[in-house]
């Protein structure tokens, strides 16, 4: 089985973004330190407000369940409750480009 790759965005009204902000960076080092994690960008939209673009990659399958599993029972799975995600996951054989 290949890397498991995740791309997308989430939407975030105005009035729920600077709780987001607060509760990326910790959300960022913990995913960046689960086994299987090979790269996790979270960033700001800089042309649609509310939109905060999501890019991760983890070794396989089985990575990607354990960082499912573990961000749905996080404080980042109670700031995010509710928020439209718009995500592509799609698995690949080979280097991750």
């Amino acid at each position: 089985m290949g890397r498991v790759r995740l791309e997308g965005y989430l939407e975030v009204p105005p009035e729920r973004i600077a709780q987001v902000v607060a509760a990326l960076p910790a959300h960022i080092a913990l995913t960046r330190a689960e086994p299987g994690c090979l790269a996790f960008e979270v960033s700001q939209s800089t042309t649609t407000l509310g939109h905060f673009l999501v890019a991760e990659t983890f070794v396989d399958q089985a990575a990607f369940d354990l960082h499912q599993a573990r961000t749905r029972a996080s404080a980042w799975a109670e700031v995010t409750a509710g928020l439209n995600r718009h995500y592509t996951v799609t698995v690949a054989d080979g280097p991750d480009h």
